[in-house]
């Protein structure tokens, strides 16, 4: 495995950090408000749970993830299965594997792309496929696996419904899987590029065969230090990874499991938070723009994909030395050299002095 991403921006962190009114840090995106109460004694009350949870989940969780798909991916629940995850980067990273792909086989993601997609191919022993356009792949019928990432992290780009729908047809006609990462769904910030789910009508068919939606309530809840997400789709696939993950121990704590029921049943708390990254997106992207950046993208999701035409890392250093870390476009694959991601999840006050902050020469 390569080194870790995150390590990379080790030396960056430091020389923002000695900024002399401290560190600005939009580069990973780990939410900072905080967790709604509504939430938080769901866990409480769920905490005396001494016996092994179900890895299952719990009726009440498979229901309310039904529900919650239902409402916001468009998706009939007859025929769907659903299943609770340790987050989502954990089924990301390990799906090829419990999908049982391994060496000789191929997994395509996006040309720019979250770095734990060729991760779990790696741990696979697979071989790696940057393509967004599937011409671009060949005639090879070893593609066991096809990443689809709307919104996009990090360029925010939104994939219309007749592209998925020819990724989903392109993918069955070969008896590949098309997993869609689909964590930024409901945070889509301009009316002419809505985010649509694959689990929609019109991308599916009205049939989950072969497809597999991931989503996850660190962004959407503040549950990022929960580990709280969970797999929406195809249900022979999602019968075959809840038997490995029994095996495997892969277990959503039973405290977990309740506070995810009263998240997914709660859509006040949400609508507060995507109104908070609407005003923080606002104030970032006049704070950069007018700085000399350039926006490419990012019509949803969580990030701003700016470049300023140059090499990413003088990018990272330029920011750093006014104490802002953001994260290099390279770390999402070798077309991403030239930009850099900027997160919304900032603090108000924060993003706030962001622009003071560009105005430094």
């Amino acid at each position: 495995m390569p080194e870790f991403t995150w390590d990379t921006l080790d030396s960056a962190a430091t020389l923002a950090a000695a900024h002399p009114d401290g560190l600005i840090n939009l580069s990973m995106g780990t939410p900072v408000d905080p967790v709604p109460t509504v939430i938080r004694q769901a866990l409480a009350d769920a905490s005396d749970a001494p016996g092994y949870p179900l890895t299952a989940g719990t009726p009440a969780l498979r229901q309310a993830i039904a529900g919650w798909v239902a409402r916001a991916c468009a998706a009939g629940v007859d025929g769907l299965g659903v299943l609770p995850t340790i987050g989502s980067k954990e089924l990301v990273a390990w799906l090829p594997t419990l999908l049982g792909i391994g060496p000789g086989d191929v997994v395509v993601v996006p040309t720019v792309a979250y770095p734990t997609y060729e991760d779990g191919a790696r741990l696979a022993g697979a071989t790696v496929v940057r393509a967004d356009a599937l011409t671009a792949v060949g005639p090879t019928s070893r593609v066991r696996l096809v990443w689809v990432n709307s919104p996009g992290n990090p360029t925010g780009r939104v994939l219309p419904a007749a592209h998925l729908r020819k990724v989903v047809d392109w993918a069955r006609e070969r008896g590949a899987v098309v997993a869609s990462d689909e964590c930024y769904l409901p945070l889509g910030w301009t009316a002419d590029a809505a985010p649509v789910s694959v689990l929609a009508p019109e991308v599916c068919g009205g049939s989950y065969d072969s497809v597999l939606a991931v989503h996850s309530l660190s962004k959407r809840s503040n549950l990022a230090g929960y580990r709280a997400g969970f797999v929406a789709g195809d249900p022979v696939l999602v019968a075959e990874l809840l038997k490995i993950r029994k095996h495997a121990g892969m277990i959503v704590p039973a405290p977990v499991q309740a506070a995810m029921v009263a998240a997914l049943g709660d859509q006040a708390h949400a609508d507060e938070q995507r109104e908070r990254y609407r005003a923080r997106r606002e104030t970032l992207l006049a704070a950069f723009t007018g700085a000399g950046f350039r926006l490419e993208h990012s019509e949803a999701g969580l990030y701003l994909w700016l470049t300023r035409d140059e090499d990413c890392w003088d990018t990272v250093d330029w920011l750093a030395r006014r104490g802002i870390l953001v994260a290099a476009g390279a770390f999402y694959g070798p077309a991403g050299q030239r930009h850099v991601r900027v997160a919304l999840t900032g603090s108000d006050a924060h993003v706030g002095a962001v622009a003071q902050r560009l105005a430094q020469p």
